[in-house]
């Protein structure tokens, strides 16, 4: 029940103090008023707050954004470590720098917008020049600061989300460009001798960095002519990491389904000599950062600084490529063969088939193919 308490202000005037109780019973505070009615009336209003779910309280909107993200929000997320490191990263980078100190409750759609607006443009961070966001980008990390608030209003820490109506910068679809196999074959001759196994396989199996680094004696069958996608190593920031690693082995590749992909036999005979070459075990990495039995992971960004960006460059082609690409190239290239989508969905790993369709028309005589691909049927028609 509500009620109110009459306080004297330090003129000698009578105030007038709502009270009520919160859920826990403990005695709130509505506010102070200059009339017992208007009291009354706001504690009143809490009180059917309380009833109706939407009570926020007053105290809570006062935790900071760092506070509430990284002690709230982020641990009560059931995240992948990568997903976790990754989340820890962009408030680490984006958002704790311009949100951070300010309490919950006042950040208004505003302050939000004003954070997009900015977050595109280059800024100059311990010395070191910044390029701005791209607008796929902010879209991205706008998804992660809207479940944060969102998360926020779930707690009854604000009343409303501020993310709701941000205003957020168009994204281009561009039509990228993938790597034909006349490219690959100038590429793999750039390749310094001792990746040029890797890239082979990457290009046969559209494997994930990942899963390429992962890759063991133990998953290739000599026997069927097959690779199979056990494991999956991932590289994080050390200060990010929930472990404090930087290589994370993981049991299952992406989606938590074992694969297995047919290969050529020639390229399960270059792996069996490489084993063989190198003295590897079963347990032993294929592709390790030095080529020696039990070696280490090999880093990803290492790998694209000392030798695959060199690679491309003395290779001539005029667009940049990255290792990813080789992916990308590999799904394109079995369906422009006559691949059904069903099969390549499987052999990428994809979740949805949607993922696999964008390859469809990657390759640049797709149209041109398409094209004769109706002529030849309208032709037998005709005859």
């Amino acid at each position: 029940m509500a009620w109110v308490t009459v306080r004297r202000a330090d003129d000698g005037r009578k105030r007038y103090q709502g009270r009520y109780r919160d859920g826990s019973g403990a005695k709130r505070t509505a506010g102070t008023f200059s009339t017992e009615k208007a009291a009354m009336q706001a504690a009143v209003r809490a009180e059917l707050a309380l009833a109706e779910g939407t009570w926020i309280d007053p105290r809570a909107g006062r935790l900071t954004f760092r506070e509430y993200a990284e002690n709230v929000w982020l641990p009560s997320r059931h995240l992948e470590v990568t997903t976790y490191a990754a989340y820890a990263s962009n408030l680490r980078i984006h958002f704790i720098p311009f949100f951070g100190d300010y309490p919950m409750a006042r950040i208004m759609p505003a302050m939000v917008q004003a954070w997009v607006n900015q977050a595109g443009t280059p800024k100059t961070v311990a010395g070191k020049e910044r390029k701005g966001l791209s607008a796929r980008s902010i879209v991205k990390y706008h998804v992660m600061l809207h479940s944060i608030f969102a998360r926020a209003v779930a707690d009854r820490i604000i009343p409303f989300n501020p993310c709701a109506a941000t205003d957020l910068p168009k994204v281009v679809a561009t039509r990228t460009r993938t790597l034909t196999p006349d490219e690959y074959t100038r590429l793999l001759a750039q390749i310094p001798p001792r990746f040029t196994v890797m890239v082979m396989t990457a290009i046969e199996t559209g494997l994930r960095w990942g899963e390429l680094v992962a890759l063991r004696p133990r998953h290739i069958d000599t026997n069927s002519c097959t690779i199979t996608v056990q494991d999956t190593i991932v590289e994080v920031s050390a200060k990010d990491s929930p472990t404090g690693q930087r290589m994370l082995v993981k049991p299952y590749p992406k989606d938590d389904e074992h694969r297995t992909l047919a290969v050529s036999q020639e390229l399960i005979d270059t792996l069996t000599s490489r084993i063989h070459d190198l003295d590897l075990s079963d347990d032993d990495l294929l592709f390790p950062s030095r080529e020696t039995a039990g070696g280490q992971p090999l880093s990803r960004a290492t790998f694209n600084t000392r030798y695959w960006r060199p690679a491309v460059q003395r290779s001539g082609i005029d667009f940049p490529v990255r290792m990813h690409d080789l992916r990308h190239a590999h799904a394109s290239w079995l369906l422009a063969g006559g691949a059904d989508l069903r099969s390549v969905m499987a052999r990428m790993g994809h979740a949805q088939i949607q993922t696999t369709q964008k390859y469809l028309h990657t390759l640049d005589d797709a149209d041109q193919r398409a094209l004769a691909a109706f002529h030849a049927t309208r032709s037998r028609a005709s005859r």
